[in-house]
């Protein structure tokens, strides 16, 4: 084993992580960490890497003990980490990002073309032929993460961890990722890879364990473990009724509430039209790239349509920006919702009242008595899992951070809501939480437009499907033309086609 842990515990004030947690890790293999958001596996890694000090357990590295207090002395040690969010420079070239800290010198000064040759020779192991003078930040996510990958292995080497590494690639660029990992594993390098996609878990692992409320459940060979064992492993229950599986129910027919017709904006999207009834579900579908979060951009006013108009059954809607769109009873979740959804350092309270405050006024106050009420409210309706309202919002897991950020929008009493990406980068209980709670409100006579890159998910929650190629709303799917079949076949059809 190159990586030993035995009985790893920390604890927070009022709060026990880790419990007593076991994890080895073989020379040579890609071994999965699973759990839901707040499992533990954060915590674990942090540890690994010296971000924590662990209260009690040993970590074994080639058999040797090694208490690490920084992540400079994990480096130093061989342990590796790259997370979802690339934390080099964007604005440095390649070369200076793969280099930094251990430049060649020359008579006490960079040696710039020793350098060069240098990070080439790294990049050329990795099958990656790009011009390392080019600012690391002008070339895709997935060019960015072999950066990072290959600078963690040169300065460790013996551990590398993968925390959420695919979360923002596509198809294709997720493959180009792979190979480099499998490489990295055909050259003895142990790697812990840390994923919410199970596709993935199972196209690329050796083996998976799974934590739970902060303690080990299980350690087995993938090849050995089926996805609904793996499910019930992760919660410790089963899906309730396995909503990824079940069609939306059939509400009838809906009276329609607003109509967009001719939206659109140069370079952007082509001019659509869409209709929204009351208490329906519409999914928006298409391949990255297609125009969906543009489409409902234009919608919320986050970009001002050019041409176009949208009415309700009062009249025409101005909808300049978003605080007309608010106006109107629209919200807005993002994709991003650690950048675009919540501030971090304010409460859980806080960010839930964000939005209602703003529309009030800042001069109105909203009464303390009244925001705890509110809170508190939303968080038993919405089973947010927190130790307290008070507590920083970023310290919530994934899936509780999204939650908070739909009960923002509830709270101020929307009649359409978007939904981008909604489940987006949170555990597969957290997942299932979510698609039960858009079908709640729908039946409450909320009208939902859901952005999803999952197939799946569009179909458990759409009443209807409008399919995006090329940043042009190409089709739309109703009854049983919802399908997975339908919609790859309308993203897939040729210009002129019958989609």
């Amino acid at each position: 084993m190159v990586l030993s842990i035995r009985s790893l515990t920390k604890i927070f004030p009022g709060t026990r992580a880790l419990d007593g947690v076991d994890f080895d890790l073989r020379a040579g293999e890609v071994h999965a960490l699973l759990g839901e958001n707040g499992a533990g596996k954060s915590t674990l890694i942090k540890c690994l890497t010296g971000a924590y000090q662990r209260s009690a357990g040993t970590v074994r590295l080639d058999g040797a003990e090694i208490a690490p207090t920084s992540t400079v002395e994990a480096q130093d040690l061989g342990i590796g980490t790259v997370y979802q969010e690339v934390n080099l420079l964007p604005n440095l070239t390649v070369a200076q990002n793969l280099m930094f800290g251990r430049e060649p010198r020359r008579f006490g000064l960079i040696d710039h073309r020793s350098l060069r040759a240098e990070a080439r020779r790294l990049l050329a192991e990795y099958g990656l032929d790009i011009d390392v003078d080019r600012d690391l930040g002008s070339y895709s996510v997935a060019v960015r993460q072999i950066v990072a990958i290959a600078r963690a292995v040169a300065l460790s080497g013996k551990v590398l961890i993968l925390d959420e590494p695919t979360a923002s690639l596509d198809a294709r660029e997720v493959q180009m990722l792979f190979k480099v990992v499998r490489g990295l594993r055909d050259r003895g390098l142990g790697i812990i890879f840390v994923s919410h996609f199970l596709d993935q878990v199972f196209d690329l692992c050796d083996r998976v364990t799974v934590l739970r409320n902060g303690r080990h459940v299980v350690t087995t060979e993938t090849d050995a473990l089926d996805r609904m064992a793996l499910i019930e492993h992760m919660l410790g229950r089963t899906l309730r009724d396995e909503v990824l599986h079940n069609p939306p129910p059939d509400r009838g027919p809906r009276p329609e509430m607003l109509r967009f017709t001719g939206i659109g904006r140069r370079g952007v999207v082509e001019p659509f039209d869409l209709t929204i009834g009351k208490g329906e579900v519409v999914g928006l579908a298409g391949l990255l790239g297609s125009g969906r979060t543009e489409s409902a951009e234009l919608l919320f006013g986050l970009r001002p349509a050019q041409t176009g108009e949208a009415r309700d059954e009062s009249g025409k809607l101005d909808l300049p920006g978003p605080r007309a769109a608010i106006g109107h009873g629209f919200g807005f979740a993002p994709e991003d919702r650690k950048t675009d959804g919540i501030v971090a350092d304010l409460s859980l309270r806080e960010n839930i009242l964000l939005g209602l405050q703003a529309r009030r006024g800042w001069m109105r106050p909203i009464p303390r008595a009244e925001q705890n009420r509110l809170a508190d409210d939303y968080i038993r309706r919405l089973d947010i899992r927190t130790s307290g309202k008070e507590k920083p919002i970023g310290e919530l897991s994934g899936g509780n951070q999204q939650k908070a950020v739909l009960a923002r929008w509830l709270a101020m009493n929307p009649r359409f809501l978007i939904l981008d990406e909604p489940t987006r980068g949170i555990d597969v209980g957290a997942h299932a939480e979510i698609l039960h709670l858009i079908h709640d409100l729908v039946d409450q006579g909320l009208s939902i437009l859901v952005i999803s890159s999952e197939l799946d998910e569009l179909l458990a929650v759409s009443n209807r499907v409008i399919v995006l190629r090329d940043r042009r709303h190409v089709a739309e799917l109703t009854g049983a033309a919802i399908s997975g079949e339908g919609i790859m076949r309308a993203i897939a059809a040729t210009e002129g086609a019958p989609a």
